[in-house]
């Protein structure tokens, strides 16, 4: 087997990756992954136990239990280029032998819950919806780095989705479906569309205070969108490339969204840690009834 380079795959003297400082040890089979690292105790306080606590960077993890079920909470940090490194890190701890630097004959398919916050861009999803992401659209460069093997639907989504962006220049989408057996089992109940993943979070997604935006009416050529009852619902900066690497290297993968704001209505929740921590109980309580 072709031994992956030193350069490549990048590990510690202490034998963790990289950026994550994690040993393959130190990573349940689900993982939930949060932006914000202060987000992390507002869901470890519901664990019965922890067993783990480590951090690099913007890169914090604490592994526990809740009852018999062992989860991981990591922080990302926020954009694509960090998902780059956190997709590709948690694979490699359980896909790759560390010691011989070889892929295992066996591989492993994790479960990626990201449990985010997101602004809605359409006036019908008020702020505090829980929303799951039933497709990922990104209108960053990551995927363009890696093969994509898109499904027939999602071709015929990212088709009218390149056409429908075509004027904005520069601007060369992706899209990936979330895995349907999380999104079936997580978003039951929830309300459900496609996540816009922009490459920043002021002029990417529509917002300006004193540098000028070159792409006017952005917002709306967002919510215009809509494809045999598929529309883009909201606007975020993770998802598509949490959804797209994922299933590259052959994870699940799932974002959940805590509406904070209505770009259409000009407004920001005044209660935003009810609705993360809304989010936060949905995701914990039916993960406790997941058996894959």
């Amino acid at each position: 087997m072709e031994k992956i380079s030193e350069a490549d795959l990048v590990i510690n003297p202490d034998g963790s990756v990289y950026h994550l400082n994690l040993l393959p040890e130190d990573i349940a089979d689900t993982v939930i992954t949060v932006g914000d690292p202060e987000r992390i105790p507002a869901i470890t306080k519901h664990f019965d136990r922890i067993e783990l606590k480590k951090g690099k960077r913007e890169f914090l993890t604490q592994t526990g239990y809740i009852g018999s079920k062992r989860i991981t909470v990591l922080s990302t940090g926020i954009g694509t280029d960090n998902i780059d490194i956190v997709i590709n890190e948690l694979d490699a701890l359980v896909n790759i032998d560390f010691k011989t630097r070889t892929v295992n004959e066996k591989l492993k398919s994790l479960n990626i819950i990201r449990i985010g916050t997101s602004g809605a861009v359409q006036a019908d999803l008020p702020m505090g919806t829980i929303l799951a992401s039933s497709y990922g659209l990104g209108l960053d460069a990551l995927m363009h780095y890696y093969e994509q093997n898109n499904s027939a639907d999602e071709k015929d989504i990212l088709h009218a989705a390149k056409a429908h962006f075509a004027e904005i220049k520069g601007v060369l989408p992706y899209l990936t479906a979330a895995d349907p057996d999380l999104l079936n089992h997580f978003g039951s109940g929830m309300e459900k569309g496609i996540t816009v993943t922009a490459p920043g979070f002021y002029a990417p997604q529509g917002r300006q205070v004193r540098a000028k935006s070159t792409i006017s009416g952005f917002i709306s050529t967002i919510n215009s969108f809509n494809y045999q009852n598929q529309r883009i619902t909201n606007l975020e900066m993770e998802t598509a490339g949490i959804y797209a690497l994922a299933k590259a290297l052959g994870h699940k993968a799932l974002s959940v969204n805590g509406i904070l704001a209505s770009r259409v209505n000009y407004q920001f929740s005044k209660n935003p840690d009810q609705v993360v921590e809304a989010a936060i109980q949905i995701v914990l309580e039916k993960l406790i009834d997941y058996n894959p």
